[in-house]
């Protein structure tokens, strides 16, 4: 995946940005507050996905603009394609995206299309933050490969938020508790896909994750990966989501109605879920140094980033927003040397991470102020 031409005007800060980025490493260097981010931030957008920073719809157009405007060329292995977003101030919430000219609904439908890996200094923190953050890691990441996933997801979301309505009423004494077991099958059902889905792709990011661990750690420490679910106790490997994965869901949700009644909300499922990160056998969300939890955060997105290559025989686009400052040395380059074979673009505020890779003539560097982005000639 290549990204060929990136325009973008009124989002944010950024105007009249026009560039054409190299096909393999790029530098966007600026202070703070320039448009670093918003640019990367851009792009993502592009590949279907919610901004990385929470930015709501209405802050998508800068203080001066009526509208913004986003443009993204890109090719893969087949053809060249164009995606295009675009929303006015005075109407918000109709946003007119195109994929190649033809109009598309929902910023969601894009999802799969282009295919972008972003790391922030945020993701740094994946291993010792909340199990939130880590469930919204891997099902992104497994979206990526499996893109009818995010519908499997956004139907358990929705069955979950009818069966706490009803759950809701029944703790306050005016819901009908014969009704809880019609949600109870439709959550079953969406929950066992999705905990297969969870554990499939985590036994495969695990290989990769334990290698590339290994080898960041010289052989000296191990990392392993397990899928930790609320409902069952071990899946090894079982796809049977429609038979007997279900039955078992089913059954535990029965199990806990009296308990999710007395909370007022379910206790129970796949919106409980975690991901296990263990360095040499101990978790290291509470036994890890900060230097090992760093070292398994870049481990697990370079990991996201090679299964997404090998799976969909498309290596992403690398979006490396501010993170490589936050690093050591040693890290930068295993980031870096890993990125190989993919597009990269990087965000820094000086070029220092960057002054190992001059020998390469293959280097876009531009320099971002105010919102504005120009081309550095090298040399």
């Amino acid at each position: 995946m290549r990204i060929d031409r990136i325009r973008a005007d009124g989002y944010k800060n950024l105007s009249d940005v026009d560039i054409s980025p190299c096909p393999e490493v790029n530098l966007i260097l600026g202070d703070n507050a320039q448009g670093k981010t918003n640019l990367i931030e851009a792009v993502w957008l592009c590949t279907g996905c919610r901004s990385f920073r929470g930015t709501r719809d209405k802050d998508f157009i800068g203080f001066e603009k009526e509208k913004s405007d986003i443009s993204v060329d890109f090719s893969d292995n087949v053809r060249g394609q164009n995606i295009s977003f675009s929303v006015r101030r005075g109407n918000i919430r109709e946003k007119n995206i195109t994929l190649n000219g033809v109009p598309v609904p929902l910023l969601s439908r894009l999802f799969g299309v282009l295919s972008c890996v972003v790391f922030t200094p945020e993701d740094l923190s994946i291993a010792k933050g909340a199990p939130e953050k880590r469930r919204s890691f891997v099902d992104l990441s497994a979206s990526q490969i499996k893109h009818s996933f995010v519908w499997a997801l956004n139907k358990y979301e929705n069955v979950l938020s009818q069966r706490n309505a009803l759950i809701k009423e029944i703790s306050m004494g005016r819901g009908d508790v014969s009704q809880v077991e019609i949600w109870d099958e439709q959550l079953a059902a969406a929950g066992a896909y999705i905990s297969v889905v969870r554990d499939t792709y985590i036994r495969n990011l695990s290989e990769y994750a334990s290698m590339l661990y290994s080898e960041l750690t010289r052989g000296n420490e191990s990392l392993t990966l397990s899928y930790q679910s609320g409902v069952y106790r071990e899946l090894e490997g079982s796809s049977d989501y429609a038979g007997e994965l279900k039955d078992i869901y089913f059954k535990r949700l029965s199990e806990c109605l009296q308990d999710d009644i007395r909370a007022g909300y379910t206790l129970t499922g796949v919106h409980r879920d975690d991901l296990g990160i263990f360095i040499n056998g101990l978790p290291v969300r509470e036994f890890g140094s900060q230097g090992q939890q760093r070292s398994a955060a870049i481990v697990l997105k370079t990991a996201q980033a090679r299964l997404v290559a090998e799976q969909s025989g498309e290596a992403p686009v690398m979006l490396l927003d501010d993170v490589l400052s936050e690093l050591d040395p040693s890290r930068q380059s295993f980031v870096l040397d890993n990125a190989h074979g993919m597009q990269v673009f990087i965000t820094a505020c000086d070029d220092a991470v960057m002054r190992r890779e001059r020998r390469s003539s293959e280097i876009g560097v531009f320099g971002i102020r105010s919102g504005r982005l120009e081309e550095i000639r090298i040399g």
